[in-house]
């Protein structure tokens, strides 16, 4: 597996990068800050997510940004892939926006969402992060992380790698199956046993028997009950017979006594309905004497009209002819309130209207006052602003006369600053450039000098004499001297550009001041020129208010006199309305009389007709008593017919007959019920007895199934602690196997690294514990290693497992690119040049893609890619650009080393 290229935006330090990676050696160099390690975390990031941060989501988004995105183009096992990740922020914090992993050729998305993704990379690399870093990244600082680790960490961190961790998680989960098996078995060997105790107390009771003597007993009580159920069905039909002939009797008797009540009921309704023929008699008589008595006052009312006939008709023509004069007075009556209602509602109209008029009058003339008063503050605001004009006249003059020695004309003062503050931000950076120079010079100047002080290298012990620092220690003092001069001189450039800088400023103030004056200029004419129109408008529209004031005054007098004139017209129609309510009253009087007459002959025709309803009545309730007399005497022979017909001793016979049957019932039944009960007890014990026939066929199937289980289990068990064993085993044939591999591997390294050095080789026992021996045969630990050893006998291991996983224990395997994160920090130069030996050693094992963050030349030279990174000191952002070809000459030209 190889990155092919990764691109990043707003990725801390980096704004926008494109970098493409090779197969080989490529060396990220730069200065210490400028972002190296920042473009392998980037990669790091981009296949595992946050697991590969050892901070938040937050840290990797650049200072002042909202979101990021990163990129990864990688190869493996001969496909090619292209990973995207980009993270936005909501509120304060950051979240995963998008993750998609697709084929680098079409596009196609193969896994979409951050933990799929994931899940897919530790599959297809056989890693997780942590294995990642164990594995194949070196980080910065952690060179000596797996020498440090305690043997148990160690050993796990290198079997998770060779993929042992897998055999003892296996071999625990053949354990925990093993117990859990035992657990049911153990459970299961306790259900056998109680089984086999319910089965033997159930056979030990002889349920056969007990369920035929009991069906024994069921065969006697049910004759018993057939015998008595014969015998009571003839007593009961004794009972029915007798109970027949008492029915008939007590159907007699209570015909006799119904009849009875009727009798009783048709002479007291005769009685009283002859009372009411009587009291019927008596009102007509007392209707006629009314009757009489209502001719008489029709007489006399007739008298009081002018008709001569109390005829409905008669009647009718008079009021017919009162109602049409009735409604030609109501016609005038209504035109004389029409003509009322008009006259007032004109006059109120026309004073009205004189009111709003006289008001309107008013108010033009209070409009025309106050426009005066306007009109005299609009003329001194006119003053006012002639004298503003001029006084900005003034002060254009004065501005314009600050650009007669200016070096720039009005209108260029922007431009002019510009080009100064481009000049002094060049001249700024160059005087960064040139004191971070100076200063790491300086320090190699004092490292130098302390290095020549003590004699020797405090890393190594060697002696100092021919080494660089040393060697290099006039030319770097020349150097400081060389800088130092021309940092003073830029300084000196700094101030005077700083000088015209302030100059830019004020011309820019003052052109901005004069830009400001002209438009304010601009708006005084226009203002000057608007309020004199307005002036002139004011003038007119003041006279206009006045003249139409006058008009309107006018027109409310004659208003009011035409009002004078409605008010008698209203007051003439008042009195006609007068004079017709009283013909109205007179004619009302006249049609209550004639209404009189008509209620009288309307109660002597009513009179008449009850009169003739009471005597249909009277004669009704005669013919009503004749039919109840009929009726009345065919149930008194009924009721003799009935009495004579009664047996009274056969009735007696039947009572004591019903007496006897009934009491033979009721104890038969009370025999019955008890052989019924004792039926329903032997039922419920034949019940009983078979469900636990059932019941003990149950406990033998269950019995014979759980001992089936048991057998099974036993089986069961025996397997997976068989299966247990082989994986531990397995386990340990592979580390050792492994451990072989290994052990060969790293001595090959060693060889290298140490060959002409006072150690020999390097043990590796069963659980990775590390032992070096010197050519004297002195056993050392890794610990006691100098500084520069111990960090290279790390990498030695590191390079060793590398090496182990890539070949697999069952062929080769792809495996990720080999990251080296300054490797360099605790090596001093003889070590570093070992360093390159390994590389170029892992390089020649296979190793398809190495890389390599570090500012050494040496490992600059070995490298067949270059990739430079840098920090701009103003914006601080990075930037990462390949250089093709370069020469260690070329790369120590183009970047400052640190040493």
């Amino acid at each position: 597996m190889k990155f092919d290229r990764i691109r990043l935006r707003n990725f801390k330090p980096y704004g926008d990068a494109d970098v493409r990676l090779s197969e080989g050696v490529t060396v990220i160099h730069g200065l210490n800050g400028s972002g190296k390690s920042s473009l392998l975390e980037a990669c790091f990031f981009a296949l595992y997510g946050s697991a590969a941060l050892d901070g938040t989501l937050e840290d990797v988004i650049t200072n002042g940004g909202t979101e990021t995105d990163v990129e990864l183009w990688f190869t493996h096992a001969g496909e090619s892939y292209h990973l995207t990740r980009e993270l936005r922020t909501y509120g304060d914090q950051a979240q995963t926006a998008t993750c998609t992993l697709a084929t680098a050729d079409d596009g196609e998305i193969i896994r979409d969402g951050a933990t799929d993704v994931e899940t897919f990379v530790a599959e297809l690399l056989r890693m997780d992060a942590e294995a990642f870093v164990n594995c194949a990244y070196v980080k910065q600082g952690e060179v000596n992380k797996l020498i440090e680790a305690t043997p148990s960490t160690r050993q796990d961190m290198i079997d998770d790698l060779l993929q042992l961790g897998k055999l003892e998680e296996y071999r625990d989960r053949a354990g925990e199956a093993r117990l859990g098996v035992e657990d049911v078995l153990g459970e299961q060997r306790g259900n056998l046993e109680g089984l086999d105790d319910q089965v033997g107390a159930k056979e030990a009771k002889d349920l056969h028997e007990q369920l035929n003597a009991a069906e024994s007993k069921l065969t006697e009580v049910d004759d018993q009950i057939d015998q008595y159920e014969t015998e009571k069905e003839k007593a009961e039909e004794t009972r029915e017979q007798a109970q027949s002939i008492l029915d008939e009797y007590e159907e007699k008797r209570a015909e006799l006594a119904d009849l009875e009540t009727e009798i009783d009921d048709l002479e007291t309704k005769i009685r009283t309905t002859e009372s009411e023929r009587e009291e019927v008699t008596e009102e007509v008589a007392s209707l006629r004497d009314r009757k009489t008595s209502l001719a008489d006052d029709l007489d006399d009312a007739l008298a009081e009209t002018e008709v001569d006939d109390a005829d409905e008709e008669a009647v009718a023509a008079r009021r017919a002819e009162l109602e049409e004069r009735e409604s030609d007075f109501r016609e005038d009556l209504l035109e004389a309130r029409d003509d009322v209602t008009s006259a007032e509602n004109r006059a109120e109209t026309l004073r009205e209207t004189a009111v709003d008029l006289e008001e309107r009058a008013e108010r033009k003339r209070e409009r025309a006052d106050e426009t005066e008063s306007d009109l005299a503050e609009a003329r001194s605001e006119l003053e006012e602003l002639r004298e503003r004009r001029e006084a900005k006249r003034d002060e254009r003059e004065r501005l314009r006369a600050e650009f007669e020695d200016a070096p720039v004309s009005v209108g260029g003062a922007s431009a002019y600053r510009e080009e100064v503050q481009s000049d002094l931000s060049t001249v700024r950076g160059e005087i960064e450039d040139v004191r971070t120079e100076l200063n790491t010079t300086r320090e190699a100047v004092e490292r130098g000098e302390d290095l020549r002080e003590a004699g020797k290298c405090p890393e190594c012990g060697q002696s100092v004499e021919g080494s660089p620092h040393v060697d290099s220690l006039a030319e770097e003092r020349e150097r400081v001297t060389t800088l130092e001069a021309d940092l003073a001189d830029l300084r000196d450039e700094r101030e005077a550009l700083e000088t015209r800088l302030d100059r830019a400023e004020t011309l820019r103030e003052v052109e901005s001041d004069l830009d400001n004056v002209s438009n304010t200029l601009d708006l005084l004419d226009s203002e000057i020129e608007s309020t004199e129109a307005d002036i002139e408008d004011t003038e007119d529209r003041i006279e206009r208010l006045r003249e139409e004031a006058d008009e309107l005054a006018t027109e409310a007098t004659e208003k009011r006199e035409s009002a004078a004139a409605a008010d008698t017209d209203a007051e003439d129609a008042r009195e006609r309305i007068a004079s017709i309510n009283a013909e109205i009253q007179e004619i009302t009087e006249a049609r209550e009389r004639l209404d009189r007459v008509d209620d009288l002959r309307e109660e002597r025709a009513n009179v008449q007709s009850e009169i003739e309803r009471l005597s249909e009545r009277r004669d009704s309730l005669e013919q009503l008593n004749d039919e109840r007399r009929d009726t009345l005497a065919d149930k008194r022979e009924r009721r003799d017919e009935l009495a004579a017909g009664v047996d009274e001793s056969r009735v007696e016979q039947a009572r004591d007959d019903f007496s006897r049957a009934d009491d033979y019932v009721e104890r038969v039944t009370e025999k019955l019920d008890e052989l019924d009960t004792r039926r329903d007890e032997i039922t419920t014990e034949i019940g009983r007895i078979q469900n636990e026939l059932d019941e003990l066929e149950d406990l033998r199937d269950r019995r014979d199934h759980v001992a089936e289980r048991v057998d099974a289990l036993e089986r069961l068990r025996e397997e997976t602690a068989e299966l247990e064993t082989t994986y531990g085993d397995l386990r340990a044939d592979l580390r050792q196997q492994n451990v072989e591999s290994l052990e060969a591997r790293l001595n090959e390294t060693f060889e290298l690294v140490y060959g002409n050095d006072a150690y020999s080789h390097i043990e590796l026992d069963g659980q990775y514990e590390l032992t070096v021996y010197q050519k004297d045969g002195e056993p050392l630990a890794p610990d006691q290693l100098s500084g520069g050893e111990r960090a290279l006998f790390n990498l030695s291991l590191r390079c060793g497992i590398y090496r182990l996983l890539a070949e697999g224990v069952e062929g080769a395997a792809p495996t990720p690119p080999l990251i080296l994160d300054e490797p360099t920090v605790f090596l001093d130069d003889g070590h570093v040049s070992r360093l390159v030996d390994l590389v170029e050693q892992m390089r020649g094992f296979g190793v398809a893609q190495i890389v390599i963050v570090s500012h050494d030349d040496e490992l600059v030279g070995a490298a067949d890619d270059l990739l430079r990174v840098e920090k701009n000191p103003t914006t601080n952002r990075s930037t990462a650009e390949r250089v093709a070809d370069a020469s260690l000459a070329e790369v120590r030209e183009a970047t400052p080393s640190d040493d």
